[in-house]
Parts: structure tokens; C-alpha cells; sequence
């Protein structure tokens, strides 16, 4: 890997949220109204993407919750 490629950061769409997440449409904005998911960022016009690492980043808080109970 070069190192230009190590500090690429990554976004993705809406659709590889749900996948990723396993989370409907409708519950995503909801957790990012209410604060508690990753908020998307403009690509221009009317479409959105969000950070992978945040994402993952989300979910792997979700698998420390579960582990630390």
C-alpha cells in the first residue's frame, strides 16, 4: 500500500450504511437526529455520503457496549 492510500479517507453512500449497520433508512436519520450515529456530508446537490471510519468506528462502539456488560 502506498502512502498516499493509507490516509485516504473513504466515503460511502446510504446503502452500504444499511448493509454495514444492518439499520433501515428511516432509523439512521433518526440516530443522527437524535446525535447518536455519524452525520453525512454533502457531495453537492441533493447527495450525501458518510465517512467509513466513522461508521465502523460506531459500530465497533456498539460491540464494546455488548462486551462491557
Amino acid at each position: 500500500m502506498s502512502e498516499y492510500e493509507e490516509f485516504v479517507m473513504r466515503i460511502i453512500r446510504l446503502s452500504e450504511v444499511i448493509r454495514m449497520t444492518g439499520l433501515g433508512r428511516s432509523s439512521i436519520y433518526k440516530k443522527i437526529s437524535e446525535g447518536v450515529f455519524p452525520k453525512p456530508v454533502s457531495l453537492g446537490g441533493r447527495a450525501v455520503g458518510w465517512v467509513f471510519d466513522e461508521v465502523e468506528g460506531w459500530i465497533l462502539d456498539r460491540i464494546e457496549e455488548r462486551d462491557s456488560k
